[in-house]
Order: structure tokens, then C-alpha cells, then sequence
């Protein structure tokens, strides 16, 4: 049986920028709810949820951890997400399972470069979302200022439910504008506090922001807004009410302020949790049906058929291969038979636990709205839905970008290549993001990832996990290529040696897309010229020819191909002859269509005193940045700038010694730009070496 009615689960994420005090607040959240009873910290290497060596010492979370927890009658099961934009992947496949998420603001800070990236992630998924301004206890908070900037940078509605009484050294409690009350903590611990009237100084600002607030909910609530003409009272509940459907429609954002560290406003944000994001029977969730392909909405009850999503994948040495999954309805048993259908196979389940970051507590059932790990199913990955073979569903994937930088990997003795091989195998299969490749020319290894942190902590990990010695290369960028012109393109395969032969002909149409278009492939053959069951091995063909383009051995990108004619033999054609004969068309394009090559240019904010505004400025354009906007806040200033990726290795550095150790920097990928012709000339023998 289920223990909470699934009304009264809440299945959530934390996300936010770097250092803004996610896994702090995760951590309260838990020790306030009886989940823990020390409080662990992250300076300190004690959070339990930051429990690989690597989070330890260097203070910030690289993977996703699940846990849960039960509040006033609620149970909510947390996923803790990076902030660093090297392991984004992490908030991409959470944000795809969660129905709603803490956004979480430094108040000292606003709105930063990787809350943004995190903002526009949720409305990829449509998560509602709450807003914890963290840090009133800093020099400099300002929660107003970060209420404006939410509106103004995130095109979003907030409203401000709770004000903080002072800031920094003077912060000492919470108002609670709807209940027109405030809340004083009354130990070191956040454990007691006690509820009072709100101060005196304070009471025309609080009555101010209740009248705000209800002007700007009446807009979307009929019966508030007759109340409130007819100057009749608007009960507290009602308000309530109808922010919770603002929320839940993404509407609006309320807002809750704070600090983790001191303890202070935790206990408010989960009574916030509770009342204003939706539980797992108020999200729509769409599948297609694998044999009608039409959309269809899944039915959230135990009774239904079974469908869920497998958003992660971990390698236990004690348990094998965990799965991290999302069930959207139905319920799974020990021992079900679960099929896959994507490789239309079905395994048996060998376990289900429930998750507290590195721990794992057996169950015999998971029900709709649950977020378990599955053990014992081998042939499934990140992404794969998991459902009946009598009802084939697919529930729509999770959205993986692209890695940006790679370097050469070689182990350093003849026994550590077994030991590389099956480690790497595992690291793909965990980490969508990291991509590996031979070069077939020189039998280098090749690791590709989001960025220097991330192979460097795919570097240690694999002397630490798995004992594997290995030399690596210097980080090298990752460059792409584009076909500027449109070209129609012949390919032909045909081999013949005394038996069967072979024989594949293909004519396909290439055409230049905009940026961030990606690759697509279309399929225009009517009237049986080439039989369907070769489409996909034409696919296949394009696809991994366009991995190699014609100036550097780069992929390329943005490209539409168009299979537009053909031919084919009723004896000798095959799959194979198909495949090939779409290489050598891509291959034949490559030598009358332009090439140019691009390169990735990063979206870089830096923080830093206004003494040292200057050298920041002279560095950027030194390294073709170009410079996008800057803020001034009282002695600090903001910079936002493109940068080419190929001039920022070892910019930490050097920003250190710029400023004397007093500023700091974001960075995170923002699009593909042609290479200038000068750099283009210096870039050569590498183009030629890869």
C-alpha cells in the first residue's frame, strides 16, 4: 500500500547558480524534517548529499543525488542538482522527471549567467517553480533588487510573499505578507522560533506589499476581483488558492527569502513547498503510442498500464547498474517482466529501492509518482521509458547538448587498457554528455566533454574508482564545420565479385540551416525507388559520414539532407551497399560545397571590484571577447561578454592574478561562430592532426 496519498506528494528539485546555497538548503530542509540529525556542511565536506571524494573537496556538487522526506503530512522526494555549468546535464534529466523545483537566488548577487540557464531549462520542461532569495544574512543582500530582476531578466511574474526583517548582520526574522504576521528565530540551531506581530517599522511596508500582491492576483481570478471592488475581505486561503494555480500554470513564481547557512526561513519554504507546487496528478504528461504513433496523454492511477522514465543511470560496485526512474502511472512489483521500447526487449526486475543520496532502502512496490532506482534491468539507459509489452508507450527524451572541448586519453601501461575500456564504458552510460572516440589514423582515444572541470573529474575519477594510470593531452576545443552552399549530390555502391554482389545508389540534396538547427534528415522517396526497409541504413550513412567533415575532421553541423532519388537491385542491395553509398554522396558534397570551420564561443560573466574593472576589460578584448553589457552595484561590477572557448584555457589563473585573487567568473557555452581567417592560419596543423 501507499504510504501518502499521492495528493500529498511533491516531487521537486533545487537548482540554481554556482554557490547560491542549493545543497545548504537541501541539507536544512532534510535535518528540519527528521531526515537528518546533524547538520552537515559544505565547506566543511559533511553534506550528505554531496557524497562523492570530489564534491568533498572542492565544495560544489557535481551529481545529482535523490532523497526524500516528509513534512506536515507530505511526503517530498528532493533531487539536489550542480550549479556548474560542466555538469548541466544533471539539472537538464532532473528538471525532465520533477514536477516542480526551488529556484534559488543569492541575494547578494541576483539573478546570475547559470540561473538564467537553470530558468530556461524549467520552461523547456514547464516545472513550476518557487523562488528562495538565499543570503539575507551577506553584505549587500538586497531582495528587492532580486524581486526586479526576476521580473525584468526572467520575464516572470513574482510575487512576494514573505519580506525580510533587515539584512545582513541585521537580519533577524520573516514577514509573512499574506498572514500579515512575522517569525523570529530564537536559536543558532533554526529549530525554535516563534511567531509574532509584525514590527512596527515595518507594518506600512508589509500592508504595501499584501495590496500589491492581491492587485496582481485579481487579474487572473474573477471572484478575488468582484471581493475586491466590493472592499469585502479576501481571506488568507483564497489568496493561497489562487497562487498555487498561478504556479502550477507558470503563470507566476512566489517568492521566499531566507539564509540556509544561519538557519533561518527553511521551515516557511517547505510549508511553501507543500502549498503552492502541484502534486504528480495536476502534470500533464504526453507519450506516443509506439504502434499508432499518435500522442496520447498517460493516466495518472495505479490502476493504469505502466509508464515511467528512466532519467539516470549509476554505477554501483556493490549493486551493478542503478537506474534513477520516474514512474508517470501504474506501479511496478519485484519481479515484474519491464520492456524497453526501444530495443523492444524485456528484462526481468531484480530490485527497487528508495534513494538518500548514497543510500538505498529496499521496497517491494513503487507507485505512480514515485522516484526510485531500479536494479537488475541491464539493457536500459538514460532516457528509455519503461512500460508493458502489451501497451508500448514512449515518453518524450531528455535534451542533451553537445560536449565542447576533448583531449587524447592513453593509459600508461599495457594491463590499465582493459581496465580504461570498461571504466569509460561505464562513464558513457552514466554521463550522456561525455563522448568518446578512436581516430582511426593514429588509434588515439578520445574523451569529449561541457569543459575543463568536467574531463578533469572524469580524469580523477578513473585513478580513483577504478586504479587506472593514464596520460592525457591538453584540453583542445572542439571545433565544427558548416556547408555553406547547397548541393545535390549522387552516390553510388556497386561491387561485384563472382556471387552476390552489391549494389546501393543514392541522390541526396544538402542544404546550409541556421544556427543551432542541428541535423536533419528527410526522406522525399515515393513510388518504391529504393524499398523502406533501406531508409534507415541511408540515415545511418549520412549521419555518420557528417561526423568527419572535409577541412579538419570535425562534425558537421546545421545541415538538412534530403534523400531525393535512388535505385536499387532486386538481388544484389543491401543495407550495407545503402550505407555506403550515402557516404560517399556526403563525401562527394564535401568536395564542391564550401566549408568554413566554427568554434565555440562561451557566455562569460565576471565579478570584480571596480579597482580592477580596467585589466578585466583589457584581458577580455585580448582574447576576442566582446564585451555585452555591464552592471555597476555599489563598488562591484557585472561583466557579461562572448569569448571564444580556444582563448579561455587557464583564465582562472589569470583572473586571480588580475585582481589579487578578489573577482570571480561563470562561463557556459553560448553558440558556434565562424574562426577568422587569421586564427584560422595559427589553428592549421591542428586542423590537420585531428
Amino acid at each position: 500500500m501507499r504510504e501518502y496519498p499521492v495528493e500529498k506528494i511533491r516531487n521537486i528539485g533545487i537548482v540554481a547558480h554556482i554557490d547560491a546555497g542549493k545543497t545548504t538548503t537541501t541539507e536544512r530542509i532534510l535535518f528540519y524534517t527528521g531526515r537528518l540529525y546533524k547538520l552537515g556542511e559544505v565547506d566543511e565536506g559533511t553534506a550528505t548529499m554531496d557524497w562523492m571524494p570530489q564534491e568533498k573537496e572542492r565544495g560544489i556538487t557535481i551529481t545529482s543525488a535523490a532523497t526524500y522526506c516528509v513534512w506536515k503530512d507530505y511526503q517530498i522526494n528532493i533531487i539536489d542538482t550542480p550549479g556548474h555549468v560542466d555538469f548541466t546535464i544533471e539539472v537538464e534529466r532532473s528538471l525532465r522527471v520533477l514536477d516542480g523545483c526551488i529556484v534559488i537566488f543569492d541575494a547578494a548577487n541576483g539573478v546570475e549567467p547559470q540561473s538564467e540557464t537553470v530558468w530556461h531549462q524549467a520552461d523547456r520542461y514547464e516545472v513550476p517553480r518557487i523562488v528562495f532569495v538565499n543570503k539575507m544574512d551577506r553584505v549587500g543582500a538586497d531582495f528587492e533588487d532580486t524581486v526586479n530582476q526576476i521580473k525584468k531578466k526572467l520575464n516572470s511574474l513574482p510575487l512576494v510573499v514573505q519580506l525580510p526583517i533587515g539584512s545582513a548582520e541585521e537580519f533577524k526574522g520573516i514577514i509573512d505578507v499574506i498572514n500579515f504576521c512575522a517569525y523570529i528565530w530564537d536559536d543558532e540551531e533554526g529549530k525554535i522560533f516563534h511567531k509574532t506581530d509584525v514590527p512596527q517599522e515595518y507594518k506600512e511596508k508589509t500592508q504595501l506589499y499584501r495590496k500589491k500582491l492581491i492587485e496582481k492576483i485579481i487579474d487572473f481570478d474573477e471572484h478575488i476581483a468582484d471581493k475586491y471592488l466590493k472592499n469585502e475581505e479576501i481571506t488568507k486561503d483564497e489568496i493561497k488558492s489562487v497562487i498555487r494555480k498561478l504556479t502550477i500554470n507558470n503563470t507566476a513564481v512566489a517568492v521566499f527569502c531566507g539564509s540556509a547557512y544561519k538557519n533561518r526561513g527553511i521551515q516557511m519554504l517547505l510549508d511553501g513547498v507543500c502549498d503552492y507546487l502541484p502534486s504528480p496528478l495536476e502534470c500533464k504528461v504526453e507519450g506516443i503510442d509506439v504502434e499508432t504513433k499518435e500522442k496520447k496523454t498517460i493516466k495518472k492511477t495505479e490502476d493504469e498500464i505502466l509508464c515511467g522514465l528512466i532519467f539516470k543511470v549509476q554505477t554501483d560496485k556493490y549493486f551493478g547498474k542503478l537506474l534513477y526512474t520516474r514512474i508517470y502511472s501504474g506501479k511496478l512489483k519485484v519481479n515484474d517482466m519491464i520492456y524497453n521500447p526501444r530495443t523492444s526487449k524485456t528484462e526481468r526486475l531484480g530490485r527497487i529501492v528508495r534513494l538518500h543520496a548514497q543510500q538505498k532502502e529496499d521496497v517491494k512496490e513503487a507507485y505512480f509518482g514515485d522516484i526510485v532506482g531500479l536494479i537488475g534491468l541491464k539493457n536500459f539507459s538514460t532516457g528509455d521509458t519503461i512500460c508493458s509489452k502489451k501497451h508500448p508507450i514512449l515518453v518524450e527524451s531528455i535534451h542533451i547538448p553537445e560536449p565542447v572541448i576533448w583531449e587524447k586519453i592513453e593509459p600508461k601501461t599495457k594491463m590499465d587498457e582493459e581496465k580504461l575500456a570498461y571504466a569509460l564504458n561505464n562513464f558513457l552510460e552514466e554521463d550522456p554528455t561525455l563522448h568518446l572516440k578512436v581516430d582511426h589514423e593514429t588509434g588515439d582515444t578520445i574523451i569529449a566533454g561541457m569543459g575543463e572541470l568536467h574531463l578533469e573529474i572524469i580524469v580523477d575519477r578513473l585513478k580513483r574508482e577504478y586504479g587506472v594510470e593514464i596520460r592525457t593531452s591538453k584540453p583542445q576545443v572542439a571545433y565544427r564545420e558548416y556547408l555553406t552552399e547547397s548541393v545535390v549530390e549522387e552516390g553510388k555502391y556497386i561491387k561485384q565479385s563472382g556471387g552476390k554482389g552489391q549494389y546501393g545508389h543514392v541522390v541526396l540534396e544538402f542544404n546550409p540551416l541556421a544556427r543551432n538547427s542541428g541535423v536533419k534528415f528527410i526522406n522525399k522517396i515515393y513510388g518504391g525507388k529504393i524499398p523502406k526497409e533501406y531508409f534507415s541504413a541511408i540515415e545511418n550513412g549520412v549521419k555518420e559520414a557528417l561526423e568527419s567533415g572535409p577541412i579538419g575532421g570535425y562534425p558537421v553541423i546545421d545541415i538538412e539532407v534530403v534523400l531525393v532519388d535512388g535505385s536499387y537491385h532486386e538481388v544484389d542491395s543491401s543495407e550495407i551497399a545503402f550505407k555506403m553509398a550515402a557516404e560517399i554522396a556526403v563525401k562527394n558534397a564535401y568536395k564542391k560545397s564550401q566549408a568554413i570551420i566554427l568554434e565555440p564561443i562561451m557566455k562569460v560573466e565576471v565579478t570584480t571590484f571596480d579597482d580592477y574593472l580596467g585589466e578585466v576589460l583589457s584581458d577580455f578584448s585580448s582574447r576576442r571577447g566582446k564585451v555585452i553589457n555591464m552592471e555597476a552595484k555599489s563598488h562591484m561590477y557585472h561583466i557579461r561578454a562572448n569569448v571564444p572557448l580556444a582563448e579561455m584555457f587557464g583564465y582562472a589563473t589569470v583572473l586571480r592574478s588580475l585582481t589579487q585573487g578578489r573577482a570571480s567568473y561563470t562561463m557556459e557555452f553560448s553558440h558556434y561562430e565562424e574562426v577568422p581567417k587569421q586564427i584560422l592560419e595559427k589553428l592549421n596543423f591542428v586542423l590537420k592532426s585531428v
